[in-house]
């Protein structure tokens, strides 16, 4: 079995299929998919997708690119999504200084800001980190011992990495670690302990191989794991479920 830990299956890519999604992840062996709110309105959704599916959990939180926008009102109405029973997480949030959307300075406040209500909430913290490996480091080094979280969609070095995994970080691999040229993520995957690994499609976006270039979904996580299993020397299987033991106790699904 495998779980998906980063999808966003309350974006409109799927309005047409969701159900028919949903069911070819079944009966690929995923269990669990997390999808992931970017901003208020798609964590509402978020929200909602898991009272329709049995599977499905939720996270909540503002994306970097749109923090620009928020406010008190957006807080407080984050707060009282929190409460349902299958939110286990906050975010995704984080830094992302390749698009810049939202101004650096307010990228950082908002991040701040969010980690501190993560915090007030009891929620693990879902980062996203875009050409910001060192300035995301360097705030999350400050709430040293007070976060449990994952670096999501993880591009950064096998360096890198092990600084997080010193924070107490798990580290999220997507689908281009199964790219024939992606040599750096794939050094990370070999160099991190798998049992400090997660695994993820970030779906709709980053479809690995063989459906590069094609709609992403929860099914093909199973292509990332069948990768990872081979980086490690491990079985398919052992990818699987020690990735989806380290994503269980993430987020406290039992």
């Amino acid at each position: 079995m495998f779980i998906d830990s980063h999808a966003h299956l309350e974006l409109e890519d799927y309005d047409r299929d969701r159900d028919e999604v949903v069911q070819r992840a079944r009966d690929a062996g995923v269990e669990l998919i997390v999808t992931i709110g970017i901003d208020l309105a798609d964590s509402r959704k978020a929200v909602a997708l898991t009272k329709r599916y049995n599977e499905v959990y939720a996270s909540i939180g503002v994306h970097p690119h749109d923090v620009k926008s928020v406010d008190d009102e957006t807080y407080n109405a984050l707060k009282e999504l929190a409460k349902h029973n299958k939110v286990v997480a906050y975010g995704e949030i984080g830094l992302d200084f390749y698009r810049n959307l939202s101004p650096r300075q307010t990228q950082i406040r908002r991040f701040s800001e969010q980690l501190d209500l993560a915090m007030d909430l009891d929620l693990p913290v879902i980062i996203h980190s875009r050409n910001a490996h060192t300035e995301t480091y360097d705030i999350l080094k400050q709430w040293q011992g007070k976060h449990r979280g994952v670096i999501h969609c993880f591009s950064g070095n096998a360096d890198q990495a092990e600084q997080f995994l010193d924070l107490g970080f798990y580290i999220s691999i997507p689908g281009p670690v199964t790219y024939k040229k992606a040599p750096k993520i794939q050094n990370v995957v070999r160099q991190v302990p798998l049992d400090s690994l997660m695994i993820e499609t970030d779906a709709p976006f980053l479809t690995p191989e063989p459906y590069r270039g094609k709609r992403n979904e929860p099914a093909f996580v199973v292509y990332t794991a069948k990768k990872v299993a081979e980086l490690k020397g491990v079985s398919i299987d052992e990818a699987g479920r020690i990735t989806s033991d380290n994503t269980k106790r993430l987020f406290g699904i039992d």
